[in-house]
Order: C-alpha cells, then structure tokens, then sequence
C-alpha cells in the first residue's frame, strides 16, 4: 500500500497536510480567506469590464479556484480567480461573448492538464523574462488606459488601442462630471491607502502602536471593498433622489450560475450557426498564448511565495491544478483564470497556514452572488475603473530598461519587440517576442565566443559548447586566421569549457585535421574532457 499511498499524495497534496491540520490554522485560514474574499468580490467586478463580459462572470470565474486549487494545488498562498492579464486576453480572443469564452477555459483548462500529465512544464523556460516584462509593461498600459473612458463616463470607444487613445481624447468634451469627480476621488483614496499600508512601521512597539497599525493594515487591505462600497452607497443616494449623474454597471443575473457544459456551436445575431472547429479557428493564437501565460503567471507566483515563506512547489502539479480549475471553471460560465499576485500577496501577509483558505474565499464569493448581485446594480463604473488601474500600475516596471541595458543590451531587443506588437494584439505580441529570443539563442549558439591569443602558435579558447550551428564558423576562424595566412600556421583549440559536441562538428574537425596535415602544420587539442575523448 506504500507505492499507492505516495502516488496519491504526489496527485492529491491535500492528504500530506490535512490529517494534520490544527486548530490555529483554522483560525488563520478563515482571517485570510475573509480578507482575501472582500479582495476578491470588486476585482472580480472590475476584470470582467476588462474582459468585455457581463459583470457576474466575473465572480462566476473567481469562485472554482479555491476549492479545486485545495486539494490540487501545493501552495498555501496562491489564489485562483481572474486577473488582468488574463481577462485583456480573453477579451482580443473571444470578443466579449459569454459561451465563447467558457469554452475558451475549457480548451485552455485541457490543453494545461494535458501538459501537467505528460510533464512538459519545461517548455515555460523557453518564455524568456524580457519576454514577460515587455507583456507585462504593455498589458498594464492598454488595461489602464481602456479604464479612462469608465472614469470620463464616456461611450462608444473602440478596443483597438490606436483608435482607443484616439477616441478617449476626442470625446473628452463629451465627459460626464458626476463620473470625472468620483473616479478621481476613487483614485486618490486608493492611492492613499496603498501608501498607507507600505509606509507601515515597526518602530514603536507598544500596545496600542501594533493596534493603530493592525487597523490601518486592514483597512487598506481591504480598500478596494470599502472604496467601491462607498461608492456605490453615494450612487445610490444620488439615484435614489432622482439625479442620475454617475454611470451605473445596471441590471445584473442573480444566483449561481447553472452547471453545464459550454456550448460547442454558437448561432450568430442573424441566424447562423457557427461550428465547434469555426470557433476553435477563430481563437486563432490565443489558445496556445492563453494557456502558457497562465502557467507562467501562476508558477511564477507560486515560486516567488515559495521562497519567500520557506517552502517549494511542484511545477507540474501546479499545471494540473490550473487546468483543472479551468476545466471545471468552464461548467460553471468562467473565463480562463490564473493566480492573482495581489490577492496572494494579501493571502500570505494575512497568515494563511494551508490552501483551505481558498474555501472561505470561494465561499464568499457565492454568497454575493446568490444574496448581493441587486446591490451591485448601483456600482458606479468609475470606481471600478480605479480599482482597475491601481491593480495593474505596478505592472509598469520602467526601471527594468536600465537594469537590461546595464546587464545585456540585446536583452532589450525582444522586450521592444513585444512592447510594442502588445499593442497591436497581445498574442502577437509575445509570438514575436518568442521568435525573436529564440533567434538571439540561436545565434549565440551559432556564433560561440572564440578567444584567440598568439603565444608562438595561436591559441584557440572556445567559451562555450559546440553543436551544428557553430560548425562553419569555427571552420571559417580557423581557415583565415591559421591556414589561409603565409606560412600556414600551427592551432592550439583549448576545449576545456566544451562538455557536448555533435557528429556534424566532430566530421568538420576531422576535416580540419587533414587540411592541417596536408599543409605541414599542427591542430591539436587541448583540455578536452573525458566524456568527448
């Protein structure tokens, strides 16, 4: 029973920690689930007007995730639900249609699992960091300024983000006051409270310091549920006197979401209806763009708590955890989702002891869905627009130029390149960020570094391996700077740093010895390892 017992733990960490779950934890547990709950509920909100969804399937996305990612998940701190990144892919993929984008989870959620169980998690590290910055930095560029509009309380903006700017400014004449003032006031509270909560010291240690400071730490914590609260509450009472002066998120479904499969055919407005492989077609690159940054977003997370707390996370069981959450998520009408870096920042700060804290998180979430959603008609637009941008300005790393111009400039080559397509489509943008990493490590791969000293005969430094690509241009160094040269001179080829060559470079060097021989001088080896000999 001993082989089957690992096997079950290594597929279900729930049973490694659960039957020695304590009582503390579950103290700890609840406090975190409830804080990163009141997190969740707003954000939720807002991620799908980023998604170009229906409010609720915001909240239909956020709830799947703590209770899969419990028994699945091998982190105590990460938190499954939507985030930006994820719902501004959603929206170029699926074009704000509702079926579309449940099936577009249920698709990714397979793909993700798929790569768990044949343990291809590897493939991620070919997703280089100038890759993800350059995403990132232009990812939380187009979400916040598609939120400006909500905050003027301007129509009739298009998602295009060239034609969005352009539009934005043209009808800035057309902007609402009610919205202008309370988006701004949204913003500046949020703000202050974020600066409140990094400002928090520890200089005084008496009673009620600790009390003064644990009250500031949760309510700014929690501002993005109070904000918004406030907020509605003033809409509501402007409403409810009659004057209509704040743009409204309106009328919202009630109570949970049916649990069915979704949808493999569509019918278009006129009629038509359009087939499994039509949709499927139509996602085009996003289904494998959608997919890995998920995974990227969420191991990323989990590796980063991992180390910060003290413990290490199973890569490929997270992959199976993300796509079954993604799978089962799509049952329930949500769009792909991933792990959210603010509300596990906020999971780990609050103490959360085991994954069950995504339980009292979901939990929170269907309870507003089945009692709250009538309140949430009168969120004003503007306030989660706030929310919106004060999630994804630290996203906008520009200190990362410096530091890869610092360290490698070439490094700033694909970061520009995915930038800048980003804001043409965001899956282009990190396809062309890809290919062009892969041909700067192709390149260096072709075009080792050869040190080349004269010592009475030339010595020859390889800096790295040798493989395929490097073939000719080693044969070329060699010929112009040894035999094309007269007299033909002696190669020293020190291989110290070399540990894998290939058949292609051991028949190039074969041939070299031959032109060596035949013109009367020497090609010698020095410093090869024992595994080429």
């Amino acid at each position: 029973f001993e082989p089957l017992k690992t096997t079950l733990k290594a597929w279900l960490p729930v049973l490694s920690w659960l039957p020695r779950y304590r009582l503390k934890w579950l103290q700890m547990d609840l406090l975190a689930g409830l804080t990163v709950g009141l997190t969740t509920v707003p954000q939720a909100l807002a991620y799908a007007e980023v998604a170009e969804l229906p409010v609720q399937f915001g909240l239909y996305s956020s709830f799947m995730g703590g209770f899969i990612y419990t028994l699945l998940g091998t982190s105590k701190d990460v938190t499954l639900g939507p985030t930006a990144i994820m719902s501004l892919l959603c929206a170029s993929v699926v074009g704000g249609e509702p079926h579309r984008a449940a099936l577009l989870s249920l698709l990714c959620g397979l793909i993700q699992a798929g790569m768990a169980i044949l343990r291809l998690g590897f493939l991620l590290d070919f997703i280089s960091y100038p890759v993800i910055k350059g995403f990132t930095c232009a990812a939380a560029v187009t979400i916040g300024f598609s939120q400006v509009k909500n905050i003027l309380g301007i129509q009739g903006v298009p998602r295009e983000f060239v034609w969005e700017v352009y539009y934005t400014f043209y009808k800035i004449p057309e902007s609402r006051v009610g919205d202008v003032v309370l988006g701004l006031l949204c913003l500046l509270l949020l703000v202050m409270l974020t600066y409140m909560k990094s400002s928090l010291g520890s200089e005084d240690d008496s009673t009620s310091s600790r009390a003064a400071r644990k009250l500031v730490w949760t309510v700014a914590t929690m501002r993005n549920a109070l904000v918004v609260s406030a907020a509605s509450l003033v809409a509501f009472s402007w409403d409810a006197f009659g004057h209509h002066v704040f743009t409204l998120t309106g009328k919202t479904t009630q109570g949970l979401p049916p649990f069915q499969p979704p949808p493999t055919s569509d019918t278009t407005a006129n009629g038509t209806v359009v087939s499994f492989g039509e949709i499927v077609k139509g996602f085009g690159g996003g289904l494998a763009v959608i997919p890995f940054m998920g995974l990227l977003e969420s191991i990323a997370i989990a590796k980063a708590f991992g180390k910060c707390n003290d413990y290490r996370i199973n890569a490929n069981q997270e992959l199976l955890a993300i796509g079954v959450t993604n799978v089962m998520g799509s049952f329930v009408s949500a769009y792909p989702v991933t792990g959210s870096f603010g509300r596990t920042a906020v999971n780990s700060q609050t103490g959360v002891c085991t994954p069950a804290g995504g339980i009292v998180t979901s939990i929170i979430v269907l309870l507003s869905l089945a009692f709250l959603m009538p309140a949430f008609y009168y969120i004003p637009k503007a306030s989660l627009a706030a929310v919106i941008i004060c999630a994804v300005a630290p996203m906008v790393d520009y200190r990362v130029v410096a530091k890869m111009w610092r360290i490698h400039k070439l490094d700033l080559l694909p970061f520009c390149v995915t930038f800048l397509m980003s804001f043409w489509e965001v899956q282009y943008g990190i396809i062309g960020g890809v290919a062009v990493s892969g041909v700067l490590l192709l390149y260096s791969t072709a075009r080792p570094q050869i040190k080349v000293s004269d010592q009475g005969l030339l010595v020859m430094e390889l800096g790295s391996g040798l493989s395929f690509p490097a073939t000719e241009y080693l044969s070329h160094v060699i010929h112009t700077q040894a035999l094309q040269v007269s007299p033909p001179r002696s190669v020293v080829l020190d291989c110290h740093h070399v540990s894998v060559i290939d058949y292609t470079v051991v028949s190039e060097l074969r041939d070299l010895l031959r032109q060596f021989k035949l013109r009367e001088v020497q090609f010698i080896f020095s410093g090869v390892q024992v595994s080429l000999r």
